[in-house]
């Protein structure tokens, strides 16, 4: 009963969180965190970092990978698969209608400022995902080093995002080693 219980309020937070999140996969991973971490209590927060690092470096959404990784980590298998069709499910239904409507849409000047105007919360919330993250990454220098040199190297250089994570996960299992042998 208490697994039935799980799978459903997991289904439920990942369609509602999906249904009301406009912005991207980084949008929904901040709510994903409020709802998982700080109200359930399901999972820890440096687990949820781990996730959303996962997630991001994984082929695909970052919205569905992490579905995927927290359904996983809550209820196996079963939870995973519940999660994306949470996460799924509302895109689905709302593409659908856009696409049947799609040219009154596209006309509207209403609809037009509205999305306009949804930008800055994207920004705020995204912000919020970057505050979240330094927070609860652990406090060392070559942490700090690492999240600067990220950035320098994404924003001033333009370096793909995937060849930045290919090299922390690199430099993380040459790190990793190196602290078992010591």
């Amino acid at each position: 009963m208490k697994k039935k219980y799980i799978l459903f309020k997991l289904f439920y937070s990942t369609l509602y969180l999906s249904a009301f999140t406009f912005g991207g996969g980084y949008v929904i991973v901040t709510l994903m965190k409020q709802k998982f971490v700080d109200e359930l209590h399901w999972i820890e927060e440096n687990e949820m970092l781990d996730l959303v690092a996962i997630a991001q470096s994984a082929p695909g959404p970052i919205a569905i990978n992490g579905a995927i990784s927290v359904g996983y980590k809550i209820a196996g298998f079963q939870g995973a698969a519940v999660a994306v069709l949470g996460c799924a499910l509302p895109p689905l239904i709302i593409l659908s209608i856009i696409s049947f409507f799609y040219q009154m849409f596209i006309e509207n000047q209403l609809i037009q400022l509205m999305l306009f105007g949804m930008q800055a919360g994207v920004g705020a919330l995204i912000a919020s995902v970057v505050i979240d993250m330094i927070l609860g990454m652990e406090k060392t220098t070559l942490s700090y080093v690492i999240l600067i040199l990220a950035f320098i190297a994404n924003y001033f250089f333009d370096i793909n995002v995937a060849y930045i994570i290919l090299f922390c996960i690199l430099l993380g299992l040459i790190l990793s080693r190196k602290e078992k042998k010591a």
